[in-house]
This record gives C-alpha cells, structure tokens and sequence, in this order.
C-alpha cells in the first residue's frame, strides 16, 4: 500500500525522528524550534527574525515568540542591526553556545542510529539526493 511511496517513508522518517529529538532535547529544557533557531544562529552568526523564519520554515510571528522565550533564556541576544537601525538581529550568547554543543551531541546521536547500517557513501548519496529532492519542490512550488 502507501508505505513503500517515497513520500510516505519520508513522512515517517520526519516523525520518528521529530519524537526522538522531542524526548531527547527536553532533557536540556529545549524544543525542536528552539535548537532549529540556535542552529541557524550558529551557521551564519547573525540574522533577523525574517532570516530566522526563513532558515526554520516558521512565520515571522512564531520566530518572534521563540526569539522571545530564547532572549528570555539568556540564550539568544538582540542587537539593532548596524546599518539599518529598524532591523533587530540575533545572535547566540556563550550559554547559548554551551547548550547548543550539548544538544548537538544529543542530535548527533539520534542521527548515528538512524542511519546505522548505511555506508558513507549511502549516506552521502542519501543527502544528496534529499537536497535535489527538496530543491525540485522549491522550483515547482
């Protein structure tokens, strides 16, 4: 039936590792959105909340209440952009850096088991093809 279709594998590959990440951060008193957003703070340093929307595939409302909560937190600063003074951006504090190592090693692991028995290679191949699949609904959508 459904579950052998691509998508419906992709689905449930999506949930079950949404849960365990779910169980596993909460140990750190983390959401998934929360590592999401100090995860692209990581990547690029510094961004606006449009940017952090974008990264986190939220609405900018949302990614306004969970810059809020990480402000909150101590995890997360605002500043007002350099050049254009309307714009806030963020950027991770050093706590936010340390509980961010520390969920990485969590994700890390999740990841490790859900692609044991895969080679590098598979894996390698695996990532690329779910990027080429990504960027082919972007082009379409």
């Amino acid at each position: 039936m459904g579950e052998n279709r691509i998508g419906y594998l992709i689905k449930g590959v999506q949930q079950a590792i949404r849960h365990r990440m779910d169980d596993e951060l909460r140990h750190l008193n983390l959401s998934i959105s929360q590592y999401a957003v100090l995860n692209a703070l990581e990547q690029t340093d510094t961004l606006s909340n449009v940017e952090l929307a974008r990264a986190c595939f939220v609405t900018p409302q949302t990614m306004q209440q969970l810059v809020k909560g990480l402000e909150r937190a101590e995890w997360v600063e605002r500043r007002p952009h350099s050049e254009h003074g309307r714009i806030i951006e963020s950027r991770l504090t050093e706590s936010g850096r340390v509980l961010l190592g520390q969920a990485h090693q969590l994700v890390n692991a999740i990841e490790a088991i859900m692609l044991e028995g895969l080679s590098d290679q598979a894996q390698e191949r695996l990532a690329m093809d779910l990027a080429q699949c990504q960027n082919n609904l972007s082009q379409h959508g």
